[in-house]
């Protein structure tokens, strides 16, 4: 099932050095198990499971049962204890096998995080362990069609009932893997507006639901993307959801605070995957531009085509850095929003070049499934909009790290 990728030797064919990051004995011992373990699945595997419209479930619960899954997550709850860094070197190592998993951001990193760090009691005991070994998975419902990346804006309301609990009512956008998760965790405005109502800029109180997929009223329609990835995208509908007070995530109205707990996880998360991506094209590259030959000589000699993969091979390596640099602020209890975005930023710009790189470097060839690539393509530029776009970051840093005005 291997695409030929594991157990390269240093010499004429498309070895890439990875020697930049700063790691201890454990966390290489995880990379390397990582990588072994997918890459014995490989691209091949991945691309057939996509094509046929499935899930790559004989690779996620051989994960899951490895402890890779829950790798961060405490172990008092099934997990390993480590930090978010681990869930990183996990999420990467399987992308760099042409593998990956949109859910292991979802599920593990969102979730998993966001119920370490706020859920109840109840709720880690009944989530934490299956998320860990991969028997549960747990997908996030924030954005709405109307409200973008402003989640004050959102529609969706928690409408109260007589004798406890909540009503849910609106619609989310793009919600990935609802339809093989067991519970949602839905960002919803109203759970105190009764007694609150809006603050003086007209927003209202926040907060968090862990709902089960088959709740009664919850309905979802596949959203036709052009991501060629195992998880479907879904708008995803709350016709009077019943929400007990048991499922409020954090504290009733204060939702946003239990959400950041799980957004920079997720970008770090995704700088991870995106990196991995990028180190799989550049592999691929390497080897084809070492292999091929033209008029006697590799393609890989000629600086047309050196210098553009070498110029991708260091925005890669800088963007991996800062995803470390990201993960540890995090796993340290500093202040990471920066970084984290930074971190997003950088390999969202690094994986789109060195993607296209790698499938220019092939010719005709990097059109063809065959090679690998080109089904990488949409997943590659998604990371320049989601899971916050180019644009939101630059925003960021503009009025944070750089103290311009306020530009929306």
């Amino acid at each position: 099932m291997s695409d030929g990728l594991m157990g390269e030797t240093p010499g004429r064919g498309g070895v890439v050095r990875d020697a930049l990051l700063t790691e201890t004995d454990e966390r290489r011992a995880l990379r390397d198990a990582v990588g072994k373990l997918v890459g014995s699945y490989g691209r091949e595997y991945f691309q057939e499971v996509t094509r046929k419209g499935e899930k790559p479930d004989a690779l996620w619960a051989e994960m899951g049962r490895s402890g890779f899954l829950g790798v961060h997550l405490p172990e008092e709850h099934g997990g390993g204890g480590g930090g978010l860094e681990d869930l990183a070197v996990v999420i990467e190592e399987t992308a760099a096998q042409g593998c990956p998993m949109f859910m292991l951001v979802i599920s593990p990193a969102i979730a998993g995080s966001l119920l370490t760090a706020h859920g109840s009691p109840e709720q880690k005991a009944q989530w934490l362990p299956g998320i860990a070994d991969g028997t549960k998975k747990v997908c996030f419902a924030i954005t709405e069609p109307d409200a973008g990346t402003n989640t004050h804006n959102i529609t969706t309301t928690a409408h109260r009932v007589d004798g406890g609990g909540w009503r849910l009512r609106g619609q989310k956008y793009w919600t990935s893997g609802v339809d093989e998760a067991d519970a949602v965790l839905v960002v919803a405005r109203g759970a105190q507006e009764e007694s609150t109502g809006s603050d003086e800029r007209g927003r209202h109180p926040i907060s968090l639901f862990l709902i089960p997929t088959d709740s009664p009223g919850l309905s979802w329609q596949r959203i036709d993307s052009a991501l060629q990835i195992p998880e479907d995208q879904f708008t995803t509908f709350y016709d009077d959801v019943p929400v007990p007070a048991s499922a409020v995530v954090g504290a009733e109205g204060a939702g946003l605070e239990a959400v950041f707990a799980g957004l920079n996880p997720e970008r770090v998360s995704a700088a991870a995957q995106a990196n991995g991506i990028a180190r799989y094209a550049l592999k691929r590259a390497a080897r084809y531009a070492s292999e091929r030959t033209v008029w006697s000589a590799p393609i890989g000699s000629h600086q047309g085509i050196a210098h553009p993969l070498a110029k991708a091979y260091i925005e890669v390596q800088l963007a991996r850095l800062m995803t470390q640099h990201a993960a540890r602020l995090t796993d340290s209890g500093a202040e990471a929003g920066e970084a984290s975005n930074i971190a997003k930023y950088s390999a969202g710009e690094a994986v789109v070049a060195a993607l296209d790189h790698a499938i220019q470097i092939h010719g005709g060839n990097g059109l063809s499934n065959e090679y690998g690539l080109s089904d990488l393509w949409f997943t590659a530029r998604m990371f320049r909009t989601a899971p916050v776009s180019k644009e939101m970051v630059l925003n960021h840093v503009a009025q944070h790290s750089l103290g311009l005005p306020k530009s929306y």
